[in-house]
């Protein structure tokens, strides 16, 4: 009878094996019959991400257009330190001193002179000359510099550009009239008002000659451009979607990650997508400066160019740092949360710590009490809830900065250290301290009690 049995033992074996290999193969061709789908799957996901990091780009420059090109106060409050910058002084000194003494007569002078004087004085300014007009213009420019140099200049300065923005939002925007209009392509701005303010300046300042310049009427050209119409239109698309369109990239690239099959990887790879594409365009602006200011007349100082354009996109640039470090922080927040080697390693160090701070804490007789126990019940619905008051913070936060997203998820990581000290307070229970190492237990804390509980377990 045994050897009916043993001889069945090994084909029952077999058997098992046979079953066991005809379920791999099932499960091999019903793999091979779900790729095309996952594939496709894949691919939509994939897109998704890729057009939402597109868009970041433009979302980026559609918020910067709606909150700073499209806000008066805003922009002037951009601009208005430009009129301590030494370079924009100095530009704007050299153009004042060209405008004035394009309407200064020299012979004017003669004016204040007695008539049997006049012959001999107009004798000696012909001998001069030159220097005599080279004295002169020195004279105004010392003057202009003296006057963008103080206080007055300020408010000169920033009534200037709240009427010059005024103008130019309502000319591109094709709202009300202004100082600002389009003819034949052209974006023109009629500098009668700053002429005007610019010369009483002057002449408060001892300038008297100042008095003899006429209202001047000059158009000065902002833009140029055969398509000015294509720029009147791309200026209200961007206006109309600089909220809109950083919502639609971040829902596009949120998309993407929930269709994809592996999540976290998709996350990672958003997140980063993200970073990249704004720092694209942190690399376009530095580009854009260097063609922008190459292009200028050379009766333009480059320096207040330059200086002008930095204010003007500093707030563009402080939002791309902003989405850089972003990006960063939650591609590296999804891959410390996965399964990889490296990432489990750090977690591993992260609760290692947290245990030996509560260890000691512990050992020193500190107690979390009812504390405890809540938090540790409750340990999921805490952490979602810190993470969505960081969010909030994020979201309401007036213009964060880069620091401002350092600064939260620091925050952020410290509360969740907070949390998982608490609720793991009770995890380990006195390292052989016995009944009184749960918070519990009524044993009194401290330090001297602890030795008396060793002869009781070795009882046990």
């Amino acid at each position: 009878m045994s050897t009916p049995g043993t001889t069945g033992q090994p084909n029952g074996e077999l058997e098992a094996l046979r079953a066991r290999i005809a379920a791999l193969e099932a499960e091999a061709e019903a793999a091979k019959a779900r790729p095309p789908r996952h594939r496709l799957r894949s691919f939509f996901a994939a897109l998704l991400i890729v057009l939402g990091c597109v868009l970041a780009p433009l979302g980026i420059v559609a918020a910067w257009t709606a909150d700073e090109v499209g806000d008066t106060d805003r922009y002037v409050a951009t601009v208005a330190p430009l009129a301590s910058d030494p370079d924009v002084q100095a530009a704007v000194a050299n153009r004042v001193t060209g405008a004035v003494m394009e309407h200064i007569d020299l012979n004017a002078i003669l004016e204040g002179v007695a008539p049997e004087q006049r012959p001999l004085l107009q004798k000696a300014l012909g001998r001069l000359g030159d220097s005599l007009e080279g004295a002169v213009q020195s004279f105004v420019h010392e003057k202009a510099q003296e006057i963008v140099a103080s206080d007055a200049f300020e408010t000169v300065w920033t009534d200037a550009n709240r009427a010059i923005h005024t103008s130019v939002v309502r000319a591109l925007t094709g709202s009300g009239e202004g100082a600002v209009e389009i003819k034949n392509d052209t974006v023109t701005l009629d500098l009668a008002p700053v002429i005007e303010r610019v010369k009483q300046r002057l002449i408060e300042s001892g300038l008297t000659v100042a008095e003899k310049i006429p209202e001047v009427h000059t158009d000065f050209t902002v833009l140029k451009s055969d398509d000015i119409g294509k720029v009147k239109t791309g200026f209200r698309l961007l206006q109309l979607m600089g909220l809109w369109l950083p919502v639609i990239a971040v829902l596009l690239a949120a998309a993407g990650v929930l269709l994809s099959a592996h999540r976290r990887r998709s996350l990672i790879a958003a997140a980063l997508g993200f970073a990249v594409a704004a720092i694209v365009l942190g690399v376009g602006l530095t580009v854009f400066r260097t063609v922008y200011l190459n292009a200028l007349p050379d009766t333009v100082s480059q320096a207040a160019a330059g200086s002008v354009y930095d204010a003007m996109v500093r707030l563009l640039r402080t939002t791309i740092r902003m989405v850089v470090v972003l990006g960063v922080v939650l591609a590296l927040a999804a891959w410390l949360s996965g399964p990889g080697k490296w990432a489990t390693a750090v977690r591993e160090m992260w609760h290692s710590g947290i245990a030996a701070t509560r260890a000691a804490a512990d050992r020193v007789g500190l107690r979390t009490g009812p504390v405890g126990p809540f938090v540790r019940r409750y340990r999921t619905w805490i952490t979602w809830i810190l993470v969505a008051a960081a969010v909030l913070v994020y979201v309401f936060w007036d213009h964060p900065t880069g620091w401002v997203v350092v600064g939260l998820a620091l925050v952020l990581l410290f509360l969740l250290a907070v949390a998982e000290f608490l609720a793991a307070e009770e995890s380990e229970p006195g390292a052989g301290s016995g009944p009184q190492g749960g918070p519990g237990s009524g044993a009194g804390p401290g330090a001297g009690p602890e030795p008396e509980p060793e002869p009781e377990q070795s009882l046990k």
